[in-house]
């Protein structure tokens, strides 16, 4: 069960148990523990959810430079959780995906 008036981003429920995306702050606030710190990057492109290959691509640039990730797929944006002291460079790669050469 997750307390009264937390704030997340996203919750995932599996048989194995919840996973709840927040703010670490959020998290810190009410005493709970987490095991994982990254930054959220949300994908401006609205992708459709038919898409092949589209994160593909993204995970394999990611994946070359060593950086893991971590997928949201929702209706309006993908998001990609990165680990935080690698979301700068991270970000200069995306952005050489969106780039028109990319």
């Amino acid at each position: 069960a997750l307390p009264a008036g937390l704030r997340v981003f996203c919750i995932v429920r599996e048989l194995e148990g919840l996973t709840a995306i927040m703010e670490r702050d959020e998290a810190l606030r009410l005493g709970l523990a987490y095991i994982y710190t990254a930054r959220l990057i949300t994908l401006s492109v609205q992708s459709s959810l038919e898409a092949v290959g589209f994160i593909a691509v993204i995970s394999r640039k990611l994946a070359d430079a060593g950086i893991s990730c971590n997928v949201i797929a929702g209706y309006y944006h993908d998001h990609i959780l990165v680990p935080v002291d690698r979301a700068d460079e991270a970000m200069t790669l995306l952005l050489e995906i969106a780039s028109p050469a990319g």
